[in-house]
């Protein structure tokens, strides 16, 4: 780090984890870590935590309305689940036009306002390092955000509203073009790469030409291309086959003399953190005590209920979670969730995991034959594949690039930190402008 200090900060806001850098000199970064009540760490969860407190006056934020994110929002949310609202990937909706605000209590909160909160604890809880921030903000975007038409316009709206509180104009960089310069920062001779960022809701792919140290423009992006399919679609994969089926979904419900199937549209929230953690109001469970009414099954319903009214939702995702992880190092695992209103113990192998998301691998293959032919390159034309993100810890994630690129050309590493650190970096080019990220074609990624 330079005497001086840190001239530029990288900032990977993820939907799931977020990761701050900063760099003083060229090639050279350090991550900023958090004093988390789990333990220092450099990851800093996307969560929010919102709980009423009449003592909360004025600000630039709901009065009444008190609020905690990241590890100290989990923290907050399970010591006072009933009293609190949890949030998590709301990133997620930044590009969706359906999403006007999240009803908190007796509040509205529009998604750059939500954003600005986490922001506010995200640069509080980093401590010194943080306290002045540089110059040069760059900060990561998907290729292609979450959403079957993802309006990339009203994100960038969006997101502009939320980073405007940093005070400082800020720099937009693919964030797979941020795990590439991380990556190019190991390489002593040109190659051409390909980075696989696997996030939370996007998984995104950029090509990019490295050249040897010293040249004066060390990295040339040749080509991106993202889908919206990535963790949380895996997640939900789990959620599909093994819970919502004790909740109700694929039952049946009486209407008048008919015995109809119960609409799919009531399971739709719970394979979005967004929607999911806004589904105790008064509205929902209204009608869902409705449809308990009619239902063949009611316990099942009764289920469902107990899950919204008691906050259940973030307990069995992480159980998901847990059972994932669990599946990237082993051929079986157990899904795991017990409370006083729903008890799930339920043996998955790692084949009937990989059997779930096949359709979602078969996307995603064909994504990166996207970038590939916007890049004009072959396969055999690429000389390493970066695979980043926790998703690319998945074996069947991995497989995929090893049969298509060889195992010989697979690298890892930093999977959760590499797209912060490349971005701190690419805050030290001559010309910002030459990283900036364009808008998205919505139906097949960005050109480039």
């Amino acid at each position: 780090m330079s005497p001086s200090g840190p001239s530029s900060i990288g900032i990977d806001f993820g939907t799931t984890n977020s990761v701050i850098a900063l760099s003083g000199v060229p090639g050279e970064a350090d991550l900023v870590e958090f004093a988390a009540p789990g333990g220092a760490s450099s990851v800093f969860r996307s969560a929010l935590c919102f709980w009423q407190d009449d003592a909360v006056k004025g600000g630039p934020f709901p009065s009444g309305l008190a609020h905690e994110a990241g590890p100290w929002a989990i923290a907050e949310f399970l010591d006072f689940p009933q009293g609190s609202r949890f949030l998590q990937s709301f990133k997620s909706v930044a590009a969706s036009a359906t999403f006007e605000h999240a009803n908190l209590f007796e509040k509205r909160m529009r998604f750059e306002e939500l954003g600005q909160v986490f922001l506010t604890h995200l640069i509080a809880h980093g401590g010194a390092p943080l306290r002045a921030l540089p110059e040069r903000i760059v900060i990561g975007r998907p290729v292609r955000y979450v959403g079957a038409r993802p309006d990339a316009a009203l994100a960038r709206k969006r997101y502009d509203a939320m980073f405007a509180m940093l005070g400082r104009p800020v720099h937009y960089v693919y964030e797979p073009m941020g795990a590439a310069f991380s990556f190019a920062s190991r390489l002593c001779e040109p190659a051409t790469l390909l980075v696989a960022d696997f996030g939370g809701g996007t998984s995104d792919f950029s090509i990019v030409r490295v050249e040897a140290p010293g040249a004066a423009r060390r990295c040339v992006p040749l080509g991106a291309a993202g889908i919206g399919i990535a963790g949380d679609r895996f997640d939900y994969r789990i959620m599909d086959h093994l819970v919502l089926p004790l909740l109700g979904k694929g039952g049946t419900y009486r209407s008048f003399d008919k015995v109809l199937e119960i609409p799919p549209g009531h399971f739709a929230d719970f394979g979005d953190w967004s929607r999911l953690a806004l589904m105790r109001n008064r509205r929902t469970l209204e009608q869902l005590a409705r449809l308990r009414h009619g239902a063949t099954d009611p316990a099942a319903i009764d289920r469902m209920i107990a899950v919204v009214e008691h906050e259940l939702g973030f307990g069995l995702y992480e159980a998901v979670g847990r059972l994932k992880r669990t599946l990237s190092g082993a051929a079986h695992g157990a899904l795991s969730f017990e409370s006083d209103n729903l008890t799930i113990d339920a043996e998955v192998s790692r084949a009937d995991f990989e059997r779930w998301i096949a359709p979602d691998l078969q996307r995603i293959d064909q994504t990166v034959d996207r970038a590939l032919a916007k890049a004009g390159l072959q396969p055999d034309q690429i000389d390493h594949v970066f695979l980043t993100g926790g998703s690319s810890l998945i074996p069947a994630v991995r497989d995929l690039f090893e049969r298509r690129f060889g195992e010989g050309r697979i690298a890892t590493g930093d999977e959760l930190t590499s797209i912060a650190h490349g971005l701190a970096l690419i805050g030290q080019s001559a010309d910002l402008s030459e990283w900036t990220a364009e808008d998205e074609d919505e139906d097949d990624g960005i050109e480039v």
